[in-house]
């Protein structure tokens, strides 16, 4: 079983019923506020020399997946490529539409680069409908999925895997 590094994990901030009744939401606010390069350096470390040798671009996904993603990239010295939200990126776009609890969400990713090799960035891994949907853009613009990382993953709510990749967390609950 995992373990969580304490050091990290006291400064995730647990609020109940938020945004809704039932939910336990963990706040990384003060985590970043605190620890952000620790952070950093600790989702790093999840990825040994060769496979970040592998990595050409990291990928991250709106809106907290940019600030992991963006820190990553730039320690790593990678390029930056962005998964958004409907209608915020120029054309030309790739669109991929998903399911949730009450209705339907889309994520997009320009077009126009190609065959990259990537690892792909969230802050929170949940029941992976957003990173499901952030590999089928990936792949639509035929880049090959070298890796996916979260900081946290709520792995009581998926088995979630792309592929028979994982992903790699550095919280896991």
């Amino acid at each position: 079983m995992k373990t969580n590094p304490p050091d990290l994990e006291q400064h995730i901030k647990l609020t109940m019923d938020f945004p809704r009744s039932g939910i336990l939401f963990r706040d990384i606010s003060p985590l970043l506020k605190e620890r952000f390069a620790e952070v950093v350096d600790a989702m790093a470390a999840l990825y040994s020399e060769a496979e970040w040798a592998d990595i050409d671009a990291v990928v991250g996904v709106e809106s907290r997946g940019f600030l992991l993603a963006s820190a990553l990239a730039y320690a790593r010295n990678k390029s930056l490529l962005v998964i958004r939200k409907l209608g915020k990126l120029p054309p030309p776009v790739r669109t991929v539409t998903y399911s949730l609890e009450y209705g339907e969400d889309s994520l997009q990713m320009s077009s126009d680069f190609h065959h990259l090799r990537v690892l792909l960035v969230d802050d929170v891994l949940a029941t992976g409908g957003t990173l499901n949907s952030a590999c089928k853009l990936c792949e639509q613009n035929d880049h090959r999925i070298i890796g996916i990382t979260t900081l946290i993953n709520l792995a009581s709510l998926n088995d979630f895997s792309w592929n028979s990749l994982a992903a790699r967390s550095l919280l896991t609950y």
